[in-house]
């Protein structure tokens, strides 16, 4: 239980139905879906696409997805892939030939074919209860009457505002500049586009105007996309992928996301005493951090779309951690891994609801780089994801920038099981840091006991090209410490990610817990 002496937030009980997203809007928006009869899944898709309206640099319909679910009076979780393709036309060797060495994160080599529409119509269509016009409808009100700018969205609006060119400067700024806490953001073009896809479908944004619109501002760009190439983008059912940590079992998505990544970092913290450390000292700190490097460098080498992922077995074996433990010098701090060719990024949402019937969504949706591409489409103002910016131009490697192809994702949903059974759907937003995050809340709740808010709030640290990222939270004397190890500290500029969780008590009771890193909260009724 937390000082109620000192901030914080406390957990948010209900038991007919909970959500937990980084904007009350939207987490307002999902309870309001579950009263009207809908269930988990029309919660989640509605409080998502409103995501794109409240939190415009983080996500929206120009990007992709990746979904695990629970139903009703079943523990099996499903996958659903909504990730997108470059373009037919595109590969690393064109790229190379120009000399670049990396794809450029803000052009339009970068926008692959967004894929969260035909996703979510999908899981709309198959597992929803209401049909694409009801769970819309709350999207299509705000982005037409516009949502008062919250003060995490104004933050990161201002720092990466530059990024927005040509038509998206007049889409996402205001005289030319970043909003100011409580502006008034409105989308019209979206609320259209919104309920075209209401009307007709995912055809409506795939086919037709509103993918026109799409591609002239990226052939215009210089991009090599056609009508075929958006007319053929689909999600794809997944089985996941899953491990165990003490007494829990943790499942993610599988590949193209990084999911393995956090399976094999648990893997190898299990190795140590974590319950005898002091879960704000050095020596955690340090294990995580060389854990980490480790298990990154091996996602850098192995993960990739399904088709052409190698290694996921590897990365999944025990054997495979107990190698990698071998490596770490508790007293030392090892060099980073080579650098990435591919970019990682810190901008997605997360939204997690369960309902009354046991449903259970976890659901992480993004446009990669704050503002995406930087492009957005003249008529209907969509911003386009960079998403292809994690790519590889590397020859030969399983994420070598090929045509069809989907890139290496950094963002994965979570799913927990106990004694077989759905407990928690969890995520932990911030690109990379993602792997190692869904680790420590996992080591938080199992090596010191903590509840899922908690869990969430203590401070948090990372290692990243090269550094040693430590938030507030933690004393000088731990810094010292660090730093004599060998790591290059660093305080980041902005606080490390951000979390949502739902409990699932036997008793029927739900427990819900948000990050205030973010604007969010969980809501329940």
């Amino acid at each position: 239980m937390r000082d109620f002496h000192l901030p914080g937030r406390s957990p948010v009980f209900a038991t007919n139905g909970m959500c937990a997203t980084s904007h009350p809007l939207a987490a307002q928006t999902a309870v309001a879906i579950l009263k009207q009869g809908g269930n988990a899944m029309d919660a989640a898709l509605a409080g998502a696409v409103l995501l794109g309206i409240c939190e415009p640099q983080m996500t929206g319909i120009g990007g992709d997805c990746f979904v695990l679910y629970s139903l009703p009076g079943s523990d099996d979780v499903h996958a659903l892939n909504g990730s997108g393709r470059a373009p037919a036309a595109l590969d690393a060797a064109m790229l190379r030939d120009r000399g670049a060495d990396k794809v450029p994160k803000w052009g339009p080599e970068a926008v692959t074919i967004p894929t969260a529409v035909d996703a979510f119509c999908r899981l709309s269509d198959e597992v929803g209860h209401l049909g694409l016009d009801a769970v819309l409808a709350p999207a299509i009100h705000y982005a037409e009457a516009g949502v008062p700018v919250a003060p995490r969205v104004a933050s990161d609006w201002h720092l990466d505002a530059d990024t927005l060119k040509g038509s998206a400067r007049t889409h996402y700024l205001f005289n030319g500049k970043a909003p100011q806490v409580g502006q008034v953001f409105a989308a019209p073009g979206q609320a259209e586009v919104l309920r075209r896809i209401a009307r007709d479908g995912r055809r409506a944004f795939y086919e037709g105007e509103v993918a026109e619109d799409m591609l002239r501002c990226l052939q215009a760009a210089g991009g090599v996309h056609t009508a075929d190439d958006f007319a053929k983008a689909a999600a794809t059912p997944s089985t996941p992928v899953s491990g165990t940590y003490k007494h829990l079992e943790v499942v993610e998505h599988p590949p193209n996301g990084q999911g393995a990544t956090a399976l094999l970092l648990l893997n190898m913290l299990k190795a140590f005493d974590f319950s005898a450390m002091d879960p704000m000292g050095a020596e955690r700190v340090h294990i995580e951090a060389e854990a980490t490097k480790l298990a990154y460098d091996a996602r850098n080498r192995f993960l990739a779309d399904p088709d052409y992922t190698t290694g996921l077995e590897h990365m999944l074996s025990p054997e495979t951690a107990d190698k990698l433990v071998g490596l770490i010098d508790l007293k030392k701090a090892m060099p980073a891994a080579a650098p990435l060719t591919e970019s990682v990024h810190k901008d997605t949402v997360y939204i997690t609801v369960v309902d009354r019937d046991g449903m259970a969504v976890s659901l992480i949706y993004s446009i990669f780089s704050s503002f995406g591409s930087g492009i957005a489409s003249d008529k209907f103002g969509i911003l386009l994801q960079n998403r292809g910016a994690g790519f590889t131009l590397k020859e030969g490697h399983p994420n070598e920038l090929k045509g069809g192809k989907r890139p290496m994702h950094t963002i994965i949903p979570g799913m927990i099981r106990e004694k077989g059974r759905v407990v928690m759907p969890f995520g932990v937003m911030g690109g990379a840091y993602q792997c190692t995050g869904h680790a420590r809340f996992v080591s938080n709740m199992v090596d010191y006991g903590m509840d899922a808010q908690t869990a969430i709030d203590a401070p948090r640290a990372f290692a990243d090209a090269g550094e040693l990222r430590l938030e507030r939270g933690y004393s000088d004397t731990v810094r010292q410490e660090l730093a004599d190890l060998g790591h290059k500290m660093v305080a980041p500029d902005t606080a490390i990610g951000g979390a949502q969780a739902i409990r699932m008590h036997e008793s029927g009771v739900l427990e819900g817990a948000s990050d205030p890193r973010k604007d969010g909260c969980a809501l329940g009724y």
